[in-house]
């Protein structure tokens, strides 16, 4: 049984530590869950990057058990040994990677047992991969919630999946209004960045560039607008933050086209608030998405977000209020709504602060802090 002299301890395991939504979010949830409730550990079953940096308590442990690529005979042993050693009250997997772990966390007898879905796997973005909805299913007796971060998520896993109504929670993240704010008075400029003179309209993203983001659609946007001459179009500037396979077909495409000085690729930054600050229009054009925290990031920022109609996007913006919604793949559509804000800055004005509104009054961090800790209390309650 844990030691009843400290603060129960969750152990939180994940695919890899690195830059992105889901680790985002968890880095959140440990920084500030009150310290005299919990404790936490993350477990890593790849491994950690600098991102756990982000990590301020001094108390959280970071452990890494190196997965080989393919089926690791060896992990199921180690997490065993690992919560046999930590003794944690709850273990808490997150996305498909990591649900397997439930299986030597039953065997260690840990107490209380938790798996959320954040977001849809790269090679089943729709959810429709019988294998994957089978393996889930397999876990269900196992885990005693299941925790779905949009509602198409716990639609999926009470539909596709066959959890039990009484074991799923929807819990959505939460963003710090605080961290990211719109600046006060004019739009500062990005560090670093060639744009932000008086009368250009910057519409960017942040993210990872790899497949199911889709950053190509973007940039493929960005081109048929100028095709299209809308008004003002000589103000409109592309910023792709992040880093990966697709920033450098992005780079093929611009310079293809004769626009590579009309836009900047970064790479993976760090001053994400300051980013968010400096642009005009967020655009998220992802194939799939759980609940994404850069849109929330971007409302909180009070910008208008253009997104694609996928997953939760629909439960975050609101079409015509605080953004535009868009098909998936449709380069048209979405240079058709970056021609709106370009044309109308009034409009572009009034969308944003709606978001920062509707960021403030529904996605506040402190609403999902206590979701989280009514669920952990809940656990521990009837173990």
């Amino acid at each position: 049984m844990p030691d009843s002299h400290q603060p129960p301890l969750v152990a939180h395991v994940i695919h890899r530590l690195g830059v992105g939504g889901l680790e985002n979010g968890l880095v959140n949830l440990v920084n500030r869950l009150p310290e005299a409730s919990y404790r936490h550990a993350i477990v890593c079953l790849t491994d950690a990057t600098d991102f756990r940096r982000r990590i301020t308590r001094p108390d959280v442990t970071v452990h890494e058990l190196q997965r080989r690529p393919g089926h690791d005979l060896r992990l199921p042993v180690a997490l065993y040994r690992l919560f046999r050693a930590l003794r944690p009250a709850i273990v808490h997997t997150r996305n498909l990677a990591a649900i397997e772990s439930q299986l030597p966390a039953w065997l260690a007898r840990v107490p209380g047992r938790v798996h959320s879905e954040h977001g849809w796997d790269v090679y089943d973005p729709d959810g429709s991969c019988r294998k994957y909805q089978w393996l889930r299913r397999a876990h269900v007796p196992l885990i005693h919630r299941f925790v779905g971060l949009s509602e198409q998520l716990v639609a999926y896993l009470r539909d596709r999946v066959g959890v039990p109504p009484a074991k799923l929670l929807h819990i959505c993240n939460g963003v710090d209004t605080a961290r990211f704010a719109p600046a006060p008075g004019a739009r500062p400029s990005i560090p670093g960045c060639p744009f932000g003179a008086p009368g250009e309209v910057l519409f960017g993203t942040v993210g990872r560039m790899h497949g199911v983001k889709d950053q190509l659609t973007l940039v493929r946007a960005f081109l048929r607008l100028r095709e299209r001459n809308p008004p003002r179009v000589a103000a409109a500037r592309l910023v792709l933050v992040g880093d990966g396979p697709l920033r450098a077909e992005a780079s093929a495409l611009l310079e293809t086209a004769g626009a590579t000085a009309l836009a900047w690729l970064p790479g993976e930054r760090a001053d994400v608030p300051a980013i968010l600050r400096g642009l005009d229009v967020f655009v998220l054009p992802s194939r799939a998405e759980g609940i994404s925290n850069t849109i929330l990031e971007a409302m909180a920022t009070g910008l208008p977000v253009i997104a694609t109609a996928v997953g939760g996007n629909v439960e975050l913006v609101v079409d015509g209020e605080c953004g535009a919604l868009v098909p998936p793949s449709d380069p048209d559509a979405m240079a058709a709504a970056m021609a709106g804000y370009l044309a109308d800055g009034d409009r572009l004005r009034a969308h944003g602060a709606a978001a920062r509104r509707r960021a403030e009054s529904r996605y506040g961090i402190d609403t999902m802090l206590r979701n989280y800790q009514q669920l952990y209390d809940g656990l521990l309650a009837a173990s």
